[in-house]
């Protein structure tokens, strides 16, 4: 009678290249969609060889009590439009007007804003920071 146990060996797949390929294709995956975005738009922008930025003509600051500063002035929304126009009439070039609105005032006086200032025929530009945002 045989007494000694049968070694018996139990068959085993080697899965350590496999988790190599897999780490590789994983990171491979990664990085391609990071880069491929179907949602952008590529468009070819012009290079210019000086600055381009727009000179800041004039500040209009909208607090979040709805109250409109020109400059450090306050002023009311219906001489906006006389008072706009002196500072204007300096400028030589087309002149850029920057609105500042707070974030918590209505979005619908700025608007009425940047519509006397395209009347005027100045460029409206809005300020936004993004900094804040969480």
């Amino acid at each position: 009678m045989n007494i000694r146990k049968r070694l018996r060996t139990h068959p085993e797949v080697h899965t350590g290249a496999l988790n190599d390929i897999l780490f590789i294709l994983l990171l491979f995956f990664l990085i391609v969609s990071t880069l491929a975005n179907p949602n952008v738009i590529k468009v070819s922008n012009p290079k210019a060889k000086a600055d381009t930025k727009a000179k800041q003509t004039v500040v209009i600051t909208v607090d979040k009590d709805q109250q409109i500063f020109l400059g450090s002035k306050k002023i009311e929304f219906d001489a906006l439009e006389p008072e706009l126009k002196l500072f204007l009439a300096k400028e030589t070039e087309k002149p850029s007007v920057v609105i500042n609105g707070d974030s918590t005032s209505h979005l619908g006086t700025s608007i009425k804003i940047m519509q006397v200032i395209k009347r005027l025929g100045a460029t409206p530009v809005m300020a936004v920071d993004n900094n804040g945002i969480k």
